[in-house]
């Protein structure tokens, strides 16, 4: 293993790429972009490179079981006919562009896992390349388009997607529109059932009603309407007086490191489109600076600052009609820009506060994540895990940025924002449950992965997978497995304490 400064060198991600940068979605992925030198041993890489569901009625099936205790049996019948939907309508949209290009093929997804009796998965979710970008339709794709500000490049990431809720459709499909109206009605009550609210967003949510409903099951919000918006202005208020209480502080001598890491970290965040925004850049500092001060267990810490993105771009929704990475923030009035500031500030210490050992000395809470998730992945497909062991590909080197990032670098902005729907709906999601979406989401390029023959060219693959075109369909997919793995080795943390 390399020293300590090339270990950091190598996790030290260069801000001009992002994942999927090197690969095409309809083809297999290159591995570097000239002949390189064969090499087999991870000392020899890191010399040689840098870290570069459709939804359906099956879906408020499963997630009317996600808060019950159920056998396990009836568990993975009911994520079995969510995959296996989503197979049917693959090899539906297949067809149908066969007749109309004969000459075109589309790719779609092969049959689900199937479990056994002993509780080993022997295929992955699907071993076929992500569908084309036409058939990937997603609430939040229109996230991933760079084109905000005069000048500032496309990100290769931010395929353009359809996005259900946004504007620019002009009317809410019926099944839509019953889940919003449900919605709706249960937030127009007194008081908010917050386990009727988890069990309906597991499977998504509408995104006009999606910043409330971050606030509520965050628990930034409480669940009775009257006490709301006091709440709201005495949490704003207090935020606002930790800027004047310690923000000048940012040029103290023992300050001075961390503003200046956090200022070096903004401009890596994506989408590119807000980044390139000053106004979004200081406020994105603020928050930041205020959050390792209040908590110098841990400082702050890369990755963090990714935290803030998704919270920041689905509550400047609530106050615009149009695209986010197509509006300029600073047009906002500066009392709303306050409220988004404070509100991002909020929900993004909730979730810190869960996986805090993530981010202390050492990273322990990452260092015991990978491992569990080595301890699961060997126990759901002993075959992919032994053709990496076999490479010399150490978990710590792929998926060490999928805990610490929570997979905002593997997966478009659009899909993360639906992850965190069902991660906010589940108990523990982003500490627990992220778990089994990693080790579901590594099993998914299983056949990409035992073709790779090498460990410079399966590193390469890891660290950027080809899931530009993702959207909901292919997020749903990964849930419904990752939901299966947690009742079906619902053991495997306890069996890794042993």
């Amino acid at each position: 293993m390399a020293n300590d400064g090339g270990r950091k060198q190598f996790w030290k991600r260069s801000g001009s790429k992002v994942p999927g940068s090197l690969i095409k979605p309809a083809s297999k992925p290159p591995t570097t972009p000239v002949k390189l030198k064969k090499v087999s041993t991870f000392q020899e890489f890191e010399s040689n490179t840098s870290d570069a569901w459709d939804l359906g009625d099956d879906d408020d099936e499963l997630l009317a079981m996600a808060a019950e205790s159920l056998n396990t049996d009836v568990v993975m019948e009911t994520a079995n006919k969510v995959i296996q939907n989503h197979s049917k309508l693959q090899e539906q949209h297949k067809l149908q562009e066969e007749q109309l290009q004969e000459d075109k093929p589309v790719p779609f997804s092969e049959s689900p896992s199937v479990a056994y009796g002993d509780n080993r998965l022997v295929k992955s979710v699907s071993e076929s390349q992500t569908s084309s970008s036409a058939e990937c339709v997603s609430e939040n794709s229109s996230m991933q388009r760079s084109q905000s500000l005069p000048h500032a490049p496309t990100d290769p990431l931010e395929g353009e997607v359809a996005d259900h809720d946004t504007s620019a459709t002009p009317a809410l499909t019926e099944r839509e529109a019953f889940r919003l109206d449900k919605f709706k009605q249960l937030l127009a009550g007194p008081n908010t059932n917050l386990d009727e609210l988890r069990k309906l967003s597991w499977s998504g949510i509408p995104k006009p009603v999606r910043p409330i409903t971050w606030k509520l099951l965050s628990g930034y919000l409480p669940a009775n309407v009257d006490r709301r918006e006091g709440t709201l202005q005495r949490k704003r208020k207090e935020y606002f007086a930790f800027i004047e209480q310690y923000y000048d502080s940012r040029n103290d001598e023992n300050h001075q490191d961390t503003y200046r890491q956090i200022h070096i970290d903004i401009p890596r965040m994506n989408p590119e489109a807000l980044r390139l925004q000053p106004k979004v850049t200081e406020i994105f500092e603020r928050i930041l600076f205020i959050w390792a001060i209040r908590h110098p267990a841990s400082g702050y810490v890369q990755g963090i600052n990714d935290l803030v993105t998704p919270f920041f771009v689905v509550f400047v929704c609530e106050y615009i009609a149009e695209e986010v990475e197509n509006f300029d923030v600073s047009s906002l009035p500066e009392e709303v820009l306050q409220n988004i500031e404070a509100d991002s500030y909020w929900c993004m210490s909730k979730l810190l506060d869960g996986i805090q050992d993530n981010y202390t000395f050492a990273q322990p809470g990452i260092q015991k994540k990978v491992k569990m998730l080595e301890e699961l992945v060997s126990r759901i497909d002993e075959q992919v895990h032994r053709h990496l062991d076999q490479h010399e590909v150490k978990y710590l080197q792929f998926a060490f940025r999928w805990m610490n990032n929570l997979l905002m670098r593997e997966v478009p902005l659009r899909c993360t924002i639906r992850l965190w729907d069902t991660y906010q709906s589940e108990p523990e999601g982003f500490s627990h449950f992220h778990l089994y979406v990693c080790a579901a989401f590594l099993v998914r390029w299983r056949k990409e992965i035992l073709e790779e023959r090498d460990f410079q060219e399966l590193l390469i693959f890891l660290q950027n997978l080809p899931t530009m075109h993702w959207g909901n369909e292919d997020m749903s997919v990964l849930l419904a497995e990752a939901y299966r793995l947690k009742f079906a080795f619902a053991d495997a943390p306890n069996h890794y304490k042993k």
